[in-house]
């Protein structure tokens, strides 16, 4: 049997969104940094799971994009409006959705901003049209 491997959030650094092999677009990168968006890794591998912590401030705009693995998405506070395809829906805090590889989906922020949590079963590449 594996030891536990735990995550402690407030020791955990900040992702620098330009180092990563599989960035979002330019535009994207400067107005994460512009507005304050920024994530930290948590889960990367460890017993199957990769997972990320992520805080966006209100008005953010996450524009659709699709990964190549399932991922379950956990509002911890605030609201957003995600969107799939022709559906939208609005998430509140505690509320999650799963979505399946290849669904392109993004959302805007709600007026309070937002703090959310992704769990995905791998190493999620990131496409955006």
């Amino acid at each position: 049997m594996c030891k536990p491997t735990v995550f402690k959030l407030d020791q955990l650094d900040w992702v620098d969104e330009r180092s990563q092999p599989n960035r979002a677009p330019e535009a994207v990168l400067a107005e994460a940094e512009r507005m304050g968006a920024r994530r930290k890794h948590l889960a990367r591998g460890q017993s199957g799971y990769y997972s990320e912590y992520t805080t966006m401030p209100p008005g953010f705009v996450v524009p659709g994009h699709r990964h190549d693995h399932d991922e379950l998405f956990i509002l911890l506070t605030g609201s957003c409006t995600l969107t799939m395809g022709d559906e939208t829906v609005e998430l509140s805090a505690r509320d999650s959705a799963a979505l399946s590889a290849g669904v392109e989906y993004g959302f805007t922020v709600g007026p309070a901003g937002i703090e959310f949590m992704v769990v995905r079963p791998g190493a999620a590449r990131a496409d955006f049209d």
